[in-house]
C-alpha cells in the first residue's frame, strides 16, 4: 500500500496590526529623520570650517610682502660734513605674485641694530597709543608726513622715530593707494621710511629731502658701520617677510648707501 504525502509550501500572510505597531513605525521614522537631519548639519558646518581653513591658509602663504631693497640715508650739514651713521632707512617693498592685498596699516616693522629693538606701526595707526602718530596727516603728502616722523614727539608713547613708520608710494596704477588707506595691491611698489637717528647725529640740519635743522629725534638705534641689522615685516595675515644684513665698513662720503640685497 503506498502513501501519498503532499508537499507544499506554507504561507504566512499573518502581519502585525493595530496601534502600537503604529506608534513603534513612526517612532523609527522620527529617529531616522532626526539622525539625518543631525548628519546633513555636520556636514554643513564641517564644510564651513574646512572652507573657512582653506581660505585662510591660501591667504597665510600668498599674502606676503618681498623687500626689493634698501637704502640707507646719512643726515648731513653739507657735502663734506655728514653723519657717521646711517639716519633713515628706505625700504622698498612690492607683492609676492597672486598675493591678496596688504593693508600696511596693520604692518608692524621690526628692526633692531644688534642692541636696541624698535617695534613700529605705521603712523596713521591709533589702535595701540590711542592715537595717531603726532602731527600725521591723513590728507597731506608723504614727504610731510615723514618730516614728522623724524622731528616731532608726544607724550605718549615718545618720540616718533621710536615707535612709528611712514610710506610713500612709487607705483600704484589703480590709484587705491592713499596715506590715510595705504592698502597696497599686487604691482604697488612702496617705500617704507624708518628712522634710525642716533644720539650722536643730533645736531645735523638735513636728512634726505628733509630740512630737520637740527631738531631731529632720537630713534634709540645706531646703524653704523659693521652693525648687523634685522627687519622684519609682519603684515595682519600672510607670512612675514624677513632682511637681514651688514652694513660697510665705511660709510666714506656717500650720502646714499645701498644696504640690501
Amino acid at each position: 500500500m503506498k502513501v501519498r504525502i503532499n508537499a507544499g509550501i506554507l504561507n504566512d500572510t499573518r502581519a502585525q496590526v493595530g496601534i502600537g505597531t503604529l506608534i513603534i513605525f513612526i517612532a523609527m521614522v522620527l529617529i531616522a529623520a532626526v539622525a539625518a537631519s543631525v548628519l546633513i548639519q555636520t556636514s554643513g558646518i564641517l564644510q564651513q570650517q574646512a572652507q573657512s581653513t582653506g581660505k585662510q591658509a591660501t591667504q597665510e602663504v600668498s599674502s606676503n610682502l618681498i623687500v626689493k631693497n634698501i637704502e640707507g640715508v646719512r643726515a648731513k650739514n653739507n657735502a663734506t660734513d655728514i653723519a657717521g651713521n646711517v639716519s633713515l632707512l628706505k625700504i622698498r617693498v612690492g607683492l609676492n605674485v597672486g598675493s591678496s592685498p596688504v593693508d600696511l596699516n596693520q604692518l608692524i616693522v621690526t628692526i633692531s641694530d644688534g642692541a636696541n629693538t624698535n617695534d613700529l606701526l605705521y603712523a596713521d595707526n591709533d589702535r595701540i597709543y590711542g592715537s595717531p602718530m603726532s602731527n600725521f596727516s591723513s590728507s597731506g603728502n608723504a614727504l610731510d608726513n615723514l618730516e614728522a616722523l623724524i622731528e616731532n614727539t608726544q607724550a605718549t608713547p615718545g618720540h616718533n622715530a621710536r615707535y612709528f613708520f611712514t610710506v610713500q608710494k612709487i607705483r600704484d596704477e589703480d590709484m587705491s593707494f592713499t596715506q590715510a588707506n595705504p592698502i597696497m595691491n599686487t604691482g604697488d611698489l612702496a617705500i617704507i621710511y624708518v628712522s634710525t637717528v642716533s644720539d650722536g647725529d643730533l645736531s645735523f640740519t638735513t636728512i634726505g629731502d628733509v630740512s630737520t635743522a637740527g631738531n631731529q629725534k632720537d630713534s634709540n638705534l645706531d646703524i653704523g658701520p659693521r652693525t648687523d641689522v634685522t627687519i622684519v615685516l609682519t603684515p595682519e595675515s600672510g607670512a612675514t617677510t624677513m632682511a637681514t644684513f651688514l652694513t660697510p665698513s665705511s660709510y666714506g662720503t656717500k650720502e646714499a648707501i645701498q644696504l640690501y640685497p
